[in-house]
């Protein structure tokens, strides 16, 4: 599982998520394909935990064998808590349970390089039903 070796903050604040305005709201950076000849984007806003990442990543590396090439482009740095199952309402706000990355639609998640655009579709098919998120296949 991916986490950050240090953080700032133990427990950041929740942010306002207006469905209205998460639904309209596009990402403006890492939209393009940095490395890889395909990649996979969002389509929908979404935080994705890192055990979401990892095996994500995990299903793309096996369907790929040895001669692809994976390049993961999110990183869970953002901590995310949660109270103790059957704990009554009230006194304070739960401890750290993990990390996760707040993504939000055209973000590119993945890319792959070294294979055929058919084994790439079927990776990307896999990593998709791992993923908390809809997305896309995108090409160079």
């Amino acid at each position: 599982m991916l986490f950050p070796k240090k953080v700032k903050h133990r427990k950041w604040q929740v942010t306002r998520r207006n469905a209205k305005v998460l639904v309209k709201k596009t990402e403006t950076r890492g939209i393009t394909l940095a490395n890889g000849s395909y990649g996979i984007a969002a389509t929908t806003q979404a935080r994705i935990t890192s055990n979401q990442i990892e095996s994500a990543r995990k299903v793309i590396s096996r369907t790929l064998g040895k001669t692809g090439r994976i390049w993961c482009r999110v990183f869970p740095d953002r901590p995310f808590t949660r109270k103790a199952a059957e704990v009554p309402m009230g006194s304070g706000k739960g401890e750290p349970a993990g990390f996760c990355f707040e993504t939000y639609a055209g973000k590119i998640l993945f890319e792959v390089d070294g294979v055929t655009e058919a084994l790439a579709k079927e990776a990307f098919r896999k990593a998709n039903s791992k993923l908390p998120v809809k997305t896309r296949m995108i090409t160079r």
